[in-house]
């Protein structure tokens, strides 16, 4: 049987290694394509909001996957929520947004989730996905989000070790919660440094993404 083929669309492209490293590890017989748009990304903070001219692109680059032969369509950026929600409704192969498999294992962990990101944007669409997933579900949370200032900026400049390092000291100011979830796909390689604390889960996009997208397959 062949391998599925999952394309993966980054609007930066700090995020495709954390999606090989978490397809390498869940779902290695999986087949992955990778489509970037970085400057998707800029155009977004410079807009402020997500604009019709960035749905139509969002929707462009899933049609294109699609046709070329993806059995699934994984976003790896998490502040393009309603552009892509667009985009599914034009296709019938499962298309993941970055976030909504792990929105889903933080609920399943309790009320009390901090939401910590390094591209600010992000927040206000993520907010908006929690709450949509929490009615869907009749439950309420308490939702903590932080800007991690600084982060992504390092990380671009190739000085990761600081990136980790402001995220897991973020963290640390974070003990008391059901989950603690790292936003973005880029984040997730901080996973490491960031120390265990008694009832609190570290939840990431990139694996909770994989494992929903293997499940969604039936690989």
């Amino acid at each position: 049987m062949a391998a599925h083929r999952i394309t993966l669309i980054h609007a930066t492209a700090v995020s495709m290694a954390p999606t090989a490293g978490a397809f390498g590890e869940l779902w290695p017989e999986a087949e992955t394509a990778n489509l970037l748009d970085d400057s998707l990304s800029t155009d977004l903070a410079a807009a402020g909001e997500t604009t019709p001219a960035i749905t139509g692109r969002i929707a462009a680059l899933a049609r294109y996957g699609a046709e070329a032969g993806a059995d699934g369509i994984l976003f790896t950026c998490s502040a393009f929520g309603t552009a892509i929600d667009a985009a599914k409704n034009e296709l019938t192969i499962p298309v993941l947004k970055p976030n909504e498999a792990m929105i889903d294992d933080a609920l399943d962990s309790g009320p009390r989730i901090v939401l910590l990101a390094t591209f600010a944007p992000t927040i206000a669409s993520m907010v908006a996905e929690f709450e949509e997933a929490a009615a869907a579900r009749g439950i309420s949370f308490d939702l903590t989000p932080h800007h991690v200032p600084d982060a992504m900026a390092a990380l671009g400049d190739g000085r990761a070790d600081v990136h980790d390092d402001l995220i897991a000291r973020a963290a640390a100011g974070f003990v008391a919660c059901d989950a603690l979830v790292l936003a973005q796909f880029s984040m997730a390689r901080a996973r490491g440094m960031i120390a265990d604390a008694p009832g609190r889960r570290v939840v990431t996009s990139p694996e909770s993404a994989v494992l929903r997208m293997k499940s969604l397959l039936g690989a």
